[in-house]
């Protein structure tokens, strides 16, 4: 069953800015855990910003709404909230920017593929398999020079890139369960996560943010509470909810393509046949698999759609 135009057109909207999100939130994260702060650092903007922006939300719809199964609210915060931030985090400390562009937004759409046809019933139809084989041909060939390059202890990033693309695919389908509106839902994860992460960052010790420069302090605010935290989360719903779980994943398989890209744009790197191919064949993957066949998302309950409604 297809969406309407609107719903699709946002939809569509919605994922594309959700991927240049992506790839300044990438950035932004492997300068910050290389250079003056520690991951728990942008967790605590990454989750503390947005849980107080977004308290009057989460404390309207409770933070386990009612009309929401426990589990349901459980497996979102798990996919989307702190243990999602850190795990990524973590990753940046160890693999360079190149891996975590491949590995984490590109092998998402397939552990949601994989998600959705076990839990949602969503068989991937032979177009849908197509259009993922493509995805994973392009990331390869975008990603394979990074990740065959000799790095000491980048293999351990990779693992902690793979293990937080798998929990985004969890927050993936546990939202398109849920029937939560879009902010709703970011609200209740944020709020979670928030109440977590102020202990996580003085058991940890308070991180690096007395030693680091005012300038990357800004930048990571910025960056990872109000851009990522904020804006990523409340506006990759609205993908999800307009599109489908599936389709919305599918975007992700684009971050590579748009890091390429922006590498030549900004800092002149060369664009070589590899990389070209490989973005046109994950471009022609997300065409395919977009919008084959996916089930609707269900309809927001009302009285988890009003609370959102008066953002």
């Amino acid at each position: 069953m297809q969406a309407p135009p609107n719903s699709l057109t946002l939809g569509i909207l919605a994922a594309g800015l959700s991927v240049l999100i992506g790839v300044g939130w990438q950035v932004a994260t492997r300068h910050g855990v290389t250079t003056t702060l520690a991951p728990i650092d942008l967790a605590l903007f990454r989750y503390g910003v947005p849980a107080i922006a977004l308290a009057p939300l989460w404390l309207r719809s409770g933070l386990l709404p009612a009309e929401v199964p426990r589990s349901t609210v459980a497996l979102m915060v798990l996919g989307a909230g702190l243990p999602f931030g850190l795990t990524a985090m973590a990753g940046a400390a160890f693999a360079p920017t190149a891996h975590m562009a491949v590995l984490l937004p590109g092998t998402m759409p397939l552990f949601v593929a994989l998600l959705a046809w076990a839990l949602l019933g969503e068989r991937p139809s032979p177009r849908r398999l197509v259009g993922l084989g493509l995805m994973v041909a392009g990331i390869l060939a975008i990603g394979l020079p990074a990740l065959t390059v000799r790095d000491d202890g980048a293999w351990r990033g990779d693992l902690l890139f793979l293990a937080a693309a798998m929990l985004w695919a969890v927050y993936t389908v546990a939202y398109r369960r849920s029937a939560m509106a879009p902010w709703t839902s970011a609200a209740v994860v944020a709020g979670w996560s928030g109440l977590a992460v102020v202990p996580a960052w003085l058991v940890a010790g308070q991180g690096r943010l007395a030693t680091a420069p005012l300038a990357d302090i800004a930048v990571q605010f910025v960056m990872q509470g109000v851009v990522a935290g904020l804006g990523g989360l409340g506006i990759y719903a609205l993908s999800v909810r307009h599109l489908g779980a599936t389709s919305a994943a599918s975007s992700g398989a684009l971050v590579p393509p748009a890091a390429a890209l922006a590498g030549w744009l900004v800092l002149g790197e060369a664009l070589d046949g590899p990389v070209l191919a490989g973005a046109a064949a994950a471009m022609l993957g997300v065409a395919l698999a977009a919008r084959t066949g996916q089930a609707p998302a269900p309809k927001p309950r009302p009285g988890i759609e009003s609370s959102s409604a008066r953002v």
